[in-house]
Formats: structure tokens, C-alpha cells, sequence
């Protein structure tokens, strides 16, 4: 029986190298399923459960497939803390070996996402042009823009902003304009937020709108934390006071829900410029007081400092 297209851990098709069992196929597309719906722990259990099947049958290149897909599970999971060393290394072996396309790319794809939470920019860029040349190689219109897309937010977060606009653009050229997905609502909210940095506030608005909508249709509610915090950003450009302390509130509220430190602390820089914006410089104090105590402990007069300064000029959300 022929095997049925399975899924990368970034919702792409691919062709998996062939398996002996169709367990092993089954329990990718569920992986898939799992993640597209938020639920990482199941996805994670079904890649491990995959990879597992793969070894018992002394399959390497579907064990490497089904590994790459755990560890972009666990980026995702963990965030900030990355993957562990040993993980690291096998993705870099996988990608050296060089004896299967899709599992260089997908190597390639997740150390430069563990080095972005890294914030190690530099090596982040290097692999993320890897996976892109890798993307290349296999024609995949879908990966090209999940690989451009990275490269952006390594020229956003080092302060490239019309450069990171430029690969965005392209990244959005890739993608069919139908197609609604989580990446393409990536996209849009991160070439909105770099509009929004450059001045090209309108396009920037109507960008980052169109992502929140698309994330709240496909039901991604981690994700919406993005464009709540980049529109908090925007509006705060924009002069729009408290419609930015809005969405700042709901970006705070979803980004405590899901253990986001680093999304909780830019909502509480934003909500306390916002709301001090407004005149209300007692709620600001608040906010900027739960900062502090809450990230940055060893510096009790920031609040004050905060109340005194423009944070949006402290602050790069992408970086």
C-alpha cells in the first residue's frame, strides 16, 4: 500500500523517506494535527512515538524526520530555555550527513528557531539560510516563506528593519493569497510590526489586523499574543492610547496563559506607556511597579525611570 503524504512540524506536505509500516506515517500526520491545534504535548508524545516506530524498524532517515518534528515541538514548548545540548548536536549531524533533503531542512529550521530564542543572532542567521537554501533545493513554495520569514526576524530583532521588511514582502510572495495558516499570520504580523518601526504606520495597522483576525479564525490562541503586542506598538505610534492599553491588556492576559515571560514583560512595559499616555500615570506606576518586581527585582527605581522615559524607544518586540 502506498504511504500518504505526512507533514512537517512547520504544517508543510512533504514526501516522508519511505517507512515499512504505516504506523509510522499515522502517528507524523497526528503529530501534525496536535500541533496545528496548540496541543504540544500530544504532538510531542505522537513525534516520540513515531521515532520509536522508525528505530524499532531501523529506518534512519524517518527516525531523523520524526526527531527534527520533536525537537521543533519542544522549541515551541520550552521557548526561551532552548533544546538541550545533545538535541542541538544530532539536528547539526543530521544536517552535516546531508543524505536527505528534508531532514537537512528541517535540521536546518530548528537550530536557527532554537538560536532565536537564544537570542544568539548571529549563528540564528547563518543556519536560518541554511534551511532557506535547503528550501530551495526542494522547491516548496511553503518552506521558502516559513525559511524567509526566519531570516526577517533575525534582521528585525538585530535592528534591519528595512532589510527584515524586504524578506517578509518576499516571504508573503511565496503563499498563495487564499490560503489562510498560521504562518501567513506570522508573516503578516511580523512585516506589521516592522511597517510600524519604519513610520508606514497605516500599512503596518492594516497588516497586523488581518493577522489577529486570521489567528482567531484558525483558533491559534497562543499566537495571538503576537499582534496583540505589536498592535499595542503600533497604536501607541499611531496615538491611539487606549485602544493600545486594549490590546496590551489582552497580550498580558494570554501571554501569563501561556507562560510567555518574555511576551508578559514587553505587555507590561507597553500597558504602563499606554495607560501613562492616557494621563493615568498612577496605573502606569502599577504596571511598571509589577515589572519591576517581577523581572527586574535588583533595580526598584525603575518605575520611576520608566514614568520619566518613551519606552516604545527601550523596546524591540522581535528581539
Amino acid at each position: 500500500m502506498p504511504t500518504m503524504p505526512i507533514m512537517s512540524s512547520d504544517c508543510s506536505p512533504i514526501q516522508p523517506p519511505a517507512a515499512p509500516v504505516r504506523r509510522f506515517d499515522d502517528l507524523i500526520e497526528q503529530g501534525r494535527r496536535h500541533l496545528q491545534a496548540e496541543r504540544l504535548d500530544e504532538a510531542l508524545a505522537a513525534y516520540q512515538e513515531a521515532e520509536r516506530v522508525a528505530e524499532a524498524n531501523d529506518d534512519r532517515r524517518a527516525m531523523d524526520l520524526a526527531f527534527a518534528n520533536s525537537c521543533a515541538v519542544q522549541i515551541s514548548m520550552e521557548r526561551t530555555s532552548g533544546l538541550a545540548p545533545e538535541a542541538m548536536n544530532r539536528l547539526r549531524e543530521i544536517l552535516m550527513a546531508g543524505d536527505d533533503a528534508v531532514n537537512c531542512r528541517l535540521a536546518a529550521y530548528n537550530v536557527a528557531r532554537a538560536y532565536e530564542f537564544a537570542k544568539d543572532y548571529r549563528k540564528g542567521l547563518f543556519y536560518a539560510r541554511v534551511a532557506l537554501d535547503r528550501s530551495r533545493f526542494l522547491g516548496s513554495s511553503d518552506w521558502l516563506a516559513s525559511a524567509l520569514n526566519q531570516i526577517g526576524n533575525f534582521l528585525l530583532a538585530t535592528s534591519r528593519f528595512d532589510e527584515a521588511c524586504a524578506r517578509y514582502e518576499e516571504a508573503l510572495s511565496e503563499l498563495s493569497e487564499e490560503t489562510r495558516s498560521v504562518r501567513r499570520a506570522k508573516i503578516y504580523d511580523n512585516l506589521g510590526y516592522a511597517y510600524a518601526v519604519v513610520g508606514r504606520i497605516p500599512e503596518g495597522l492594516s497588516l497586523l489586523y488581518r493577522s489577529l483576525r486570521m489567528l482567531r479564525h484558525l483558533g491559534a490562541r497562543r499566537e495571538q499574543i503576537f499582534p496583540h503586542l505589536d498592535l499595542a506598538y503600533a497604536l501607541l505610534e499611531a496615538g491611539r492610547y487606549d485602544l493600545a492599553s486594549r490590546h496590551a491588556e489582552r497580550a498580558l492576559v494570554l501571554s501569563e496563559e501561556a507562560g510567555e515571560a518574555d511576551s508578559t514583560k514587553n505587555a507590561l512595559y507597553l500597558l504602563g506607556e499606554a495607560t501613562h499616555q492616557t494621563g493615568n500615570a498612577g496605573a502606569a506606576a502599577k504596571h511598571f511597579e509589577q515589572l519591576c518586581q517581577r523581572f527586574f527585582p535588583e533595580s526598584p527605581h525603575l518605575p520611576e525611570v520608566l514614568l520619566n522615559v518613551d519606552v516604545r524607544n527601550l523596546v524591540n518586540l522581535k528581539a
